[in-house]
Formats: C-alpha cells, structure tokens, sequence
C-alpha cells in the first residue's frame, strides 16, 4: 500500500504535505506548463498587497555559491487584480489557493483578510511579517513579537472563521519562540518558517552590491539548518501548533527532515527557479522516503525528532 500522504493544518486538510513556497511560483500559472498544480498540497502564492507596486530595482537577484540572494521589494498588480485574474485562474486548474498578504500597518493587512474572506476558494492566509512596518520607521514587523502579534490580531478578527491563518516568521530575531509564541497568542492558526535570512554579495568588479538594494533575503540550501533548527525550537514549545516548513527543500530527504523537526507540511521555493517541476518530483521522493522506512501515515512523522525511539512509527 502506498503511504497516507494527508496532512492536517488547523482545520484543513490537504491530499500531501507539498505546498510552493511564497513569491517562487507566482499564483501557480508559471508552473503549469510543467506540473499539474492540483497534485500537490497547495499553492502558496506571492505576496499580496492592497496596491500596485514596482518594487525594487534590478538587479533583484543575485546567485551565491549555496543558495540565492533576492530583493523585490514585494513587486506585484495588488488585490483586485489577484481577486479577478489569479485566484480564479489557480482554482480552474484545481489548485488550492494559500494566500500570502504583506501591507505597511495591521489596518492595510485587516483590509486584504477581509476582502479575500469575501472570495470564494481561499484555503489559507499566509501572513508575511517581513514587511515594513511605515508607522516603525520601516522596521519589519517581524522584528518586534507585539507589533506581529497585532498584524495578526488584525488578520484573525476580519478573516472568516473557516479560513485559518498562519503567520510566516523570520529567523532573524533574537528569539524565534518568543516571536511565534506571540503570534499564536494573536490567534494564528499555525505558523510558517522561515523567511529568508538577511545576506549580501558584493560584485568585485563593478565594486557596488550585487542586488540593487544592498542588503537582500538568502534562501536555498544555505539556509536549511536554520530552518529545521526553528522548526524544531518552535515545534518543541508549541507542539499542538501546525507549521509549515521551509528553507532550502530539493529533495524527498529534505521534506522528510523537515516533517521529523515537527512541521506538518513542506513548502518548496528557491529550487523551482531551475527545476519547475521540483514539487511533483519531491512529493514523490518523499512518498518513496516514506514506503522504503514502512511507514503508513506522512503525518505519523510529524515531530518524531522529539519523540524516544520506543515512541516512533512502526515500520
């Protein structure tokens, strides 16, 4: 018998713990030229803000030897764009649809809850904290846990009960549990981490930073121990609470390890950019992860990292 691949996050289930990782897919529409977008778990899409935005200046991306070094400036068409073109589109194509909101104060982030409440499909809000906070002097909202807690607050109280909502944390803080300890108290549904990690390139030729921004968020393999670290910290404080993991995921192996640090689901991102169909071909990986050790359920795995080994699944 093939593995249970069914995971729970608050009160949805999702067919496969395989979601895409905000801001490397889009609303799914890149990606269908090369994957059934309904095979996997979800779509987490980019994020979404009330307004057009440009975003930042080009370059936007720079590779380092372990991962990738990206500042868009949280480019994209805003809301009534996404809530006529993208959300329809992703849910024709039999995708469920995790949608990632940033805005510059908790009114901007209530706003976008609430109309994407008024949406019909919405499984999930992703909310991105690592967003400038315009009444902080930019500071992201990540950095401060009370200022997280009410973006959250805001979020919770204007999004349709049925929906559940989970704050997306960054690791660069002075302590992570604190952080999503906070955001649960706000009543989020359930966490996800991490963000990308603060880095820099500088070109040696040009002598100017390789990102037109200067300062800009690693992700990739580089940031995967950092990953499963926070998972595995949060998940040993808050052990009822659902996470989404992510961070640096190519393979089966890398999900599995993610799921054993205590995360219910995985999502993928810098790795579609030269492998489009990384998703379908994790989600395989793990599956054939799963049926080589005998286990029966993805989500029997679920935080064994923390459990005695007279306490883990069956084989």
């Amino acid at each position: 018998m093939s593995p249970d691949l069914r995971t729970r996050l608050a009160d949805v289930e999702l067919a496969n713990p395989i979601l895409t990782a905000a801001g490397c897919a889009g609303a799914g529409r890149e990606l269908a030229q090369f994957i059934d977008i309904a095979r996997i778990g979800a779509v987490v899409t980019k994020s979404v803000m009330l307004d057009p935005r440009a975003g930042l200046p080009a370059p936007r991306m720079a590779e380092t030897p372990s991962g990738l070094l990206s500042a868009t400036g949280l480019q994209g068409p805003g809301i009534e764009v996404f809530l006529q073109r993208d959300l329809p589109w992703l849910l024709s194509r039999g995708g469920r649809a995790v949608v990632s909101i940033a805005g510059g104060s908790p009114a901007e982030y209530a706003e976008l809850a609430r109309r994407l409440s008024d949406a019909p499909g919405v499984t999930m809000i992703e909310v991105n904290l690592s967003s400038p906070n315009l009444a902080d002097q930019g500071r992201h909202f990540t950095d401060d846990p009370a200022a997280a807690a009410r973006v959250v607050h805001a979020v919770r109280s204007h999004t349709r009960s049925d929906i559940p909502v989970f704050a997306k944390l960054s690791p660069d803080v002075p302590d992570i549990v604190t952080l999503a300890g906070a955001c649960v108290q706000a009543r989020a549904d359930g966490l996800s981490m991490i963000n990308t990690v603060r880095g820099m390139s500088i070109d040696t030729v040009t002598m100017r930073p390789a990102v037109a921004g200067g300062v800009a968020g690693l992700s990739g393999p580089a940031v995967r121990p950092i990953a499963v670290a926070c998972v595995y910290e949060v998940h040993a404080a808050l052990p009822d609470v659902p996470i989404i993991g992510m961070g640096g995921v190519r393979t089966g192996t890398d999900a599995l390890e993610f799921l054993m640090a205590g995360a219910s689901a995985v999502a993928v991102g810098t790795i579609i950019f030269h492998d489009p169909s990384a998703c379908v071909r994790i989600l395989r990986e793990l599956e054939e992860e799963l049926a080589e050790r005998g286990v029966r359920r993805a989500a029997d795995l679920v935080g064994a990292a923390h459990r005695p080994m007279g306490a883990l699944p069956a084989r």
